[in-house]
């Protein structure tokens, strides 16, 4: 009896985790934060860059935590082969002081974005507090950092390695962090002072790749005698709309007659009378059939009582 236990318990320990086995352990390549502070909203923009090592097998569920305050994230998405970002379904539950954040990566590269209300503003002085939560082991971690457009006195504790010009001419400061074991954590603070709310995506405007030469062909002659062109629009609408008033006012004169003419020819018979009255639009006087709702010239609920 107890070889027969034994050997029920064996086999119930090797053909149950086989699903257990099955899940890898993920690990990040690779994992870049960008933390844009002031952006389009007054809170901070922290977006992941995050890349799998090549060895793992595809798709996968991953778990981000972001702070629980933050809400639903901003956007989840994957890279495409062609390097193109497609949104994925996630999952959000809340533990404690975090939102934990399920998806699927279908491919090595995935990004997440959401905005933190945690940054603070007090007066012209602003401060923020990023923490990675250590989630998973990450190889390289970097952390870039946006300067907001008229920030100034900007100080990360611990400081940034570097600071460069971006594309888009915004100054960023960044900084090299190195491996994270699963489980460690990262902070990194930054104070800035601002003398006002304005955020950096209104400061963008759409420019032309290249300067417009003045003598463009065709443009100054548009520029010149575009005023004429709108005078002599204006008028054709104004002539046009007195022209098509006045038809309308001759046309329903006729109607009119005619249907008196009709209800005369009925003396002494209200409801035949009646009856005939009703195939016509009380608005423009034009005829309709017995079974209309609405007028076919000028599309007026015809009054069926």
């Amino acid at each position: 009896m107890v070889k027969r236990t034994f050997g029920l318990l064996l086999l119930f320990i090797l053909t149950i985790p086989v699903g257990v086995y099955a899940q890898e352990v993920v690990t990040l390549s690779s994992l870049e934060v960008d933390l844009w502070p002031e952006y389009d909203r007054p809170n901070m923009l922290v977006i992941y860059h995050a890349t799998l090592p090549p060895e793992i097998s595809l798709p996968v569920d991953v778990t981000f935590r972001i702070p629980a305050q933050a809400g639903n994230p901003n956007a989840v998405a994957v890279r495409q082969v062609d390097g193109s970002l497609i949104s994925v379904a996630y999952d959000r539950q809340v533990n404690g002081e975090w939102g934990l954040i399920t998806f699927t990566a279908t491919s090595p590269e995935v990004q997440l974005e959401y905005y933190d209300p945690s940054l603070e503003i007090d007066g012209e002085q602003r401060h923020y507090e990023y923490t990675w939560p250590g989630d998973y082991a990450v190889q390289n971690l970097a952390i870039q950092a946006q300067q907001p457009v008229g920030a100034v006195d900007i100080r990360f504790s611990p400081s940034m390695n570097s600071s460069f010009t971006g594309q888009d001419g915004m100054v960023y400061n960044a900084t090299e962090v190195g491996s994270l074991g699963t489980g460690e954590t990262y902070t990194i603070a930054m104070d800035y002072s601002k003398a006002n709310d304005i955020l950096s995506a209104d400061q963008f405007e759409v420019q032309p790749s290249a300067p417009l030469p003045a003598d463009t062909n065709g443009q100054s002659a548009w520029v010149k005698y575009l005023p004429w062109i709108l005078g002599l629009l204006g008028i054709a609408l104004i002539t046009g709309g007195g022209y098509w008033y006045w038809q309308q006012s001759r046309d329903e004169q006729p109607t009119t007659k005619a249907r008196r003419r009709r209800q005369a020819t009925h003396p002494g018979t209200g409801t035949a009378s009646s009856a005939e009255e009703g195939v016509y639009c009380h608005h423009c006087g034009k005829r309709a059939n017995s079974n209309d709702k609405f007028c076919r010239s000028c599309g007026t609920r015809l009054r069926t009582e």
